[in-house]
């Protein structure tokens, strides 16, 4: 593989990519970053080459998943690239990713950006769709910035981490069910089922690997969750909690075996959870907290990074 030098020029089109090149020293040769790149809080002072086509922040979360419909059956922008800051960058090399074309910066406007640039930059796309490939794609990073030590260091303090949540000593695995997103409920997909396999528990409905979809309650009340974990994309426990009171309202939810229980959480899904990259992993530290208090004990996770709910 040809490495590129260590002067190269990078611009992140991908939250996760731009808190792994920090932690892997190439903080900066970043020139440019996405609306939603705010981790490290340096990143926060990088140009801002790309934003959305809409305010989510004004928005219910009914009233975001209708514009994304609407937007992708017409074949509309979701993100605008800005073509000035782009060409001020001057990238040598755009870190994407071709997992969702919601989430983030998707094909078409990767395409746009290289054609504002003349077709100069290098692309790297990343496309992890469980832990193992959030793992293969900061060392993906780490040699297209010639950071391969550093990459190396990274990988093996985050499987350290893995291996001690795997290696908990549990009694029971209960039934957990995870939601990114209320309304409509969606049910987590991508690398969250193996989060919660990790964490000793038994997924419900999603399957690992597969992107997150569409649910409906009537397949919460069949699966009857010990535990269910709210991570509405993107959102933090705040935003959450204000999008919560039209689905806790309902009669089915209210019969849950979780609900009942007293056993809902909302958890920073935004910062631990939506994005695949080091983070993700204090992620399933949170899992493992959630899901065995005890057994986790001697694993810290941030303060505030989850929630358990009172409900009734």
């Amino acid at each position: 593989m040809q490495f590129l030098q260590l002067g190269v020029h990078i611009v992140s089109f991908l939250p996760s990519a731009t808190e792994t090149l920090y932690q892997l020293g190439a903080a900066s040769q970043i020139v440019g970053v996405t609306h939603e790149c705010n981790f490290p809080s340096g990143a926060r002072k990088k140009p801002r080459v790309i934003r959305p086509s809409f305010d989510p922040g004004r928005m219910t979360g009914r009233e975001i998943d209708s514009k994304i419909v609407e937007l992708m059956r017409s074949g509309k922008d979701i993100y605008i690239v800005d073509d000035a800051a782009l060409k001020k960058a001057k990238p040598d090399l755009i870190v994407a990713q071709g997992l969702c074309e919601v989430c983030s910066p998707f094909t078409k406007e990767i395409s746009r950006a290289v054609n504002i640039l003349g077709g100069r930059p290098d692309v790297l796309v990343l496309d992890p769709h469980d832990l193992d490939d959030i793992l293969v794609s900061i060392m993906d990073m780490a040699e297209k910035v010639d950071r391969v030590v550093a990459g190396r260091k990274l990988v093996s303090s985050l499987q350290k981490r893995i291996d001690a949540v795997r290696g908990m000593k549990i009694a029971n695995r209960p039934r957990v069910l995870c939601i990114e997103w209320l309304d409509p409920l969606f049910t987590a997909g991508h690398w969250v089922p193996q989060m919660v396999e990790y964490a000793g528990g038994i997924n419900g409905i999603s399957v690992a690997g597969e992107p997150s979809r569409r649910m409906d309650i009537d397949e919460a009340a069949q699966f009857d969750p010990d535990i269910i974990v709210l991570m509405p994309c993107g959102f933090d426990i705040k935003r959450t909690l204000k999008e919560l009171p039209p689905l806790a309202s309902s009669e089915k939810w209210k019969s849950l075996r979780a609900v009942k229980a007293g056993s809902v959480y909302a958890v920073d899904a935004n910062s631990y959870f939506s994005k695949p990259g080091p983070r993700t992993i204090v992620g399933l530290e949170i899992m493992a907290k959630i899901s065995h208090p005890g057994a986790s004990r001697r694993i810290k996770v941030p303060k505030r990074s989850y929630k358990k709910l009172l409900l009734r």
